[in-house]
This record gives structure tokens, C-alpha cells and sequence, in this order.
């Protein structure tokens, strides 16, 4: 039941604003997910992890240096309707 990421935006905190092709949008904590080390540890950075885009091939988010998240893991742990959305 894999659904595809459509938007995602980066927030303080190593947080993502991200929505899904099905309208279900929330904020993810990456911190919360994974560690900052081999492929991850670039993401640490504030100014990197602002690199985010989504891949439209993976249907998730990545990083320029190939780093990224599995989507239904990410939609498992979405906040939705967060009012946390500001950076």
C-alpha cells in the first residue's frame, strides 16, 4: 500500500513537512528515525538536510548525495494536521 510523496519541505528540528499523493500531510522527525552517520551523517547539517527534494522515481525524499527514507515508514509516522508547520 505504498503511496507516493508529492510535496516536502524541511523544518527546524530536522522535521519535514511532507504530503502524499492520497491529501495526508503532516510533519515527520527524520532525528527520530535515523542516525546521523554513513549515508545519514550529511543530513546533521541544517543547511543540508534544507536539500530535500522529492524523487518522483522512489515516490519519497532524498538528499543530493542519494540518502533517503522509505515512505511508508514516513507515512506511519506523520503528524498529521500539525500546527507546527512554521518554521
Amino acid at each position: 500500500m505504498l503511496k507516493d510523496i508529492v510535496f516536502a519541505n524541511s523544518l527546524d528540528g530536522h522535521r519535514l513537512h511532507i504530503r502524499f499523493e492520497d491529501g495526508v500531510e503532516g510533519v515527520v522527525d527524520v532525528e527520530s528515525l535515523v542516525r546521523f552517520r554513513g549515508i545519514f551523517a550529511p543530513l546533521e547539517n541544517p543547511e543540508y538536510f534544507a536539500r530535500v527534494r522529492v524523487d518522483p522515481e522512489l515516490g519519497s525524499v532524498s538528499w543530493p548525495n542519494g540518502a533517503d527514507l522509505d515512505p511508508d515508514i514516513l507515512y506511519g509516522r506523520l503528524v498529521p494536521n500539525s500546527d507546527q508547520l512554521v518554521q
